[in-house]
């Protein structure tokens, strides 16, 4: 992604879990645009994405999914939530290990129907396999029906 973004010219940033930016990789990691989360206490995380995007700062937002590397059940609903809140739009991307291709899917505006929005996700990736093909987690959030 940072290869794509460089060469389109795009500001990016993305999340990775902290341990990723300790010691010497910290000052690297953020000068490649990542923001560091603490995934045992990520509070404040989306609110302050958002406040981002509403001040007008413009980036591009890379968010990977929970689960790609090791079993999960659901998706982390960050992702939705910021799009959500700030009204912006999810562009679905990959990397198959299957075909070992990478790219860029749809761009998709979010409806509110929460249900309907990860129909459409989930048929994306529906022949999608990332680098633990056996550890490939549905996308699906924890409560579709009752999602905040």
């Amino acid at each position: 992604m940072l290869g794509i973004a460089w060469k389109l010219g795009l500001r990016i940033l993305w999340l990775g879990k902290d341990s990723l930016f300790r010691g010497w990789r910290g000052p690297v990691m953020r000068a490649l645009g990542g923001i560091p989360v603490d995934r045992e206490s990520p509070g404040g995380l989306v609110d302050n994405l958002v406040s981002r995007v509403r001040s007008g700062e413009v980036f591009g937002l890379v968010i990977t999914p929970d689960g790609t590397r090791g079993p999960h059940e659901y998706w982390k609903s960050g992702f939705y939530r910021i799009a959500r809140e700030t009204g912006l739009p999810l562009t679905l991307g990959y990397v198959d290990r299957d075909t070992m291709t990478t790219g860029l899917g749809p761009t998709i505006p979010l409806t509110g129907d929460v249900g309907s929005d990860m129909d459409r996700i989930r048929e994306f990736y529906r022949d999608k396999s990332g680098f633990t093909p056996e550890a490939r987690v549905e996308p699906r959030l924890r409560d579709e029906n009752g999602f905040r």
